[in-house]
């Protein structure tokens, strides 16, 4: 109990003495030892990298899980040291409402069928974004967390204790200059003498603690690697699904070639088709003479949409059901054969 005391009372005495040391030089009272130059640069560095590890970490876990309330239900999982429950991100269920309404409008139809293609594939999609997401928790942002968990606080701790040491040095230096009588001179020497030496050791073990932070950009030099294959695979992977997937839909299109025009007839069907009437061919009009061929072909060639074709002489309608045409003028293309084929009769 009474060394207890007698340490309690140390601790305390060590304590208001640093706390008047530190008020003093906030006052400017007092001197501060400072510390070397190399040092205060590591220390610089140290800040720096716990700064921008602290920023990439949230921003990939942005990435990895954009929904804010996931990521808090995740946080609080790990907090509480719990594994966190499986759920189908957004590709899973895309995929699985396009397989559900597939299955509900027919396998068996060209529609229904592409829906329970595309929905299989959005599965897959959804299955190499949780291996992607695993991959980089892993090899990226666990590594990242270690370093601010860790390292960084260890070398707080060491930093704090350099802290502690150079106000102890500069307490007894001031006590030193205050001291008049021989004895408490001897005295402050003394304690000078061991205050400095604990503060050299100390400074020396924070500056081993600081110089790793090389070691520490190497390490997460190679993770950001990692990091950067792993999404070149998930990205190449997903490229590859949507390539399978556009070569399916296409040999589905050459089994289903009324696909756009009757979606939901099943396959094989025997409903009567619609045919739709083509324009008459350029060539069954009396070619022009060679010199007025190329203006009119040029204007033509210059039309887009729909087909028009240029009147080559003068037409007049034999009855009402014909329309009179005057040479030059240009109208629809079946218009004008109509006449023309009128015209032969």
């Amino acid at each position: 109990m009474e060394f207890n005391v007698r340490r309690l009372a140390a601790d305390a005495g060590t304590f208001l003495s640093r706390a008047v040391q530190f008020t003093e030089e906030k006052f400017g009272q007092a001197e501060k030892t400072e510390l070397d130059a190399h040092l205060e640069t590591l220390l610089s560095r140290v800040e720096s990298t716990k700064h921008w590890t602290e920023k990439i970490m949230k921003q990939t876990e942005v990435l990895l899980q954009p929904n804010p309330n996931v990521r808090m239900e995740e946080f609080l999982y790990e907090m509480l040291d719990k594994k966190v429950p499986m759920r189908a991100n957004n590709h899973e269920l895309l995929g699985e409402c396009m397989i559900d309404s597939g299955h509900e409008f027919g396998p068996g139809t060209a529609y229904g069928s592409t829906l329970i293609k595309c929905g299989e594939t959005e599965k897959l999609l959804g299955s190499a974004e949780k291996e992607f997401i695993q991959s980089s928790a892993i090899n990226f942002l666990t590594p990242f967390r270690n370093f601010i968990e860790g390292d960084f606080k260890t070398i707080l701790k060491e930093r704090k204790l350099l802290q502690n040491k150079r106000l102890d040095l500069d307490a007894a230096k001031n006590r030193l200059k205050k001291a008049r009588v021989a004895d408490a001179r001897s005295a402050a020497e003394i304690e000078l003498r061991i205050a400095q030496s604990e503060f050299d050791r100390q400074a020396e073990i924070t500056r081993l603690l600081l110089e790793g932070i090389s070691s520490t950009h190497a390490h997460h030099l190679r993770c950001l690697n990692d990091f950067v294959d792993a999404q070149a695979a998930y990205y190449a992977q997903c490229y590859q699904y949507m390539v399978n997937l556009q070569k399916q839909l296409g040999s589905q299109n050459a089994i289903f070639p009324s696909t756009f025009s009757n979606n939901n007839q099943p396959a094989g069907s025997s409903s009567a088709s619609i045919s739709v009437p083509t324009a008459q061919p350029a060539a069954s009009l009396p070619a022009p003479p060679p010199s007025q061929a190329s203006p009119a072909l040029n204007e033509l060639r210059s039309t887009s949409g729909t087909r028009k074709a240029r009147v080559l002489y003068d037409y007049d309608a034999a009855s009402s059901s014909e329309l009179s045409l005057l040479a030059d003028e240009v109208g629809l293309h079946h218009v004008i054969s109509d006449c023309h084929k009128m015209n032969h009769y």
